[in-house]
């Protein structure tokens, strides 16, 4: 059985985060990781055939990101990709996380029971070799629906808020997000490392987009935003950084990321118990946020 949820006297709460065999991304799970180990809980993680994942090869190191990259030789010259994959403090916690026993013996998502975890966390990651199995899965959208069903906190940042949008209650026939406010990857956001990933990987440019749209849809229609948005009880439910927001320029940039002491970087949306973030810049902040509600 899992602990109880925590409460004011310090319990410990067991949180949950559901992984794609691979390519999630690394700074969503092992920042998320490091803030809630660190704050004193425990994190399990599951997998679909419960071994353990594997991170974006690509957002780890930053090799491949690069024009060069595909010469012999002159991949493990890193350049642009130092600014597109994770940063030094995202790859220290990625390199304890590997070796971290909670996630090398992970469970299946099949033999996972709400009644093993009390907080349920959704990372994310773009590449969809790899995510979109996790982003499609039956298994994982019950799971989801019978968390927010039963009242447990949820966090859900960059794609794997579109998990969670995904996630239709049954007895409602709409997806969980249906009269909350949230917020995602941004098709600003999206659309600028697209453009950029087009460029720098040539060879390979759908590289940052999951899901690209099909003839006769309009640009962005597959974006993570615009599909959250139609899960959404109103347009307006999905919330981004507005003029006038203090920091905005730097919560937009998409080249500045937060730290564990400056959360202005961050743009997060917590909506009762359930707390969503944009991508990786937002995951200190977001991670902290989402304990504050277990």
């Amino acid at each position: 059985m899992a602990r109880s949820f925590l409460t004011q006297d310090g319990s410990v709460a067991v949180v949950l985060i559901p992984l794609p065999a691979q390519d999630f991304d690394p700074t969503e799970v092992a920042v998320s990781w490091k803030v809630l180990s660190s704050l004193g809980h425990e994190v399990r993680f599951a997998t679909p055939a419960a071994t353990p994942a594997e991170g974006d090869a690509l957002m780890v190191t930053g090799q491949g990101l690069d024009p060069w990259s595909p010469v012999p030789g002159l991949a493990r010259f890193v350049g642009i990709g130092r600014l597109l994959a994770a940063d030094g403090r995202a790859r220290a916690a990625y390199d304890e996380l590997v070796s971290a026993p909670a996630f090398v013996h992970p469970v299946g998502w099949d033999d996972v029971r709400l009644d093993t975890f009390d907080g349920l966390l959704l990372p994310g990651g773009h590449r969809a070799r790899g995510m979109r199995r996790y982003l499609e899965s039956d298994v994982l959208r019950e799971l989801v629906v019978a968390a927010f069903t039963d009242g447990r906190p949820v966090g859900a940042i960059c794609h794997g808020v579109l998990l969670a949008a995904r996630s239709t209650n049954p007895a409602t026939g709409r997806s969980v997000l249906f009269g909350k406010q949230t917020t995602a990857l941004t098709w600003s956001l999206e659309q600028r490392a697209w453009r950029v990933g087009r460029l720098t990987r040539f060879w390979d440019p759908g590289y940052y987009r999951t899901y690209e749209e099909e003839a006769g849809q309009p640009a962005g229609y597959m974006s993570v935003e615009q599909e959250v948005t139609r899960a959404l009880e109103r347009p307006e439910d999905f919330l981004d950084v507005v003029p006038g927001t203090p920091d905005a320029a730097m919560k937009s940039s998409g080249r500045v990321r937060d730290t564990p002491t400056d959360e202005r970087p961050a743009f997060v949306v917590a909506d009762g118990s359930y707390t969503s973030a944009r991508w990786p810049g937002d995951a200190h902040t977001f991670a902290r946020k989402f304990a504050a509600t277990l």
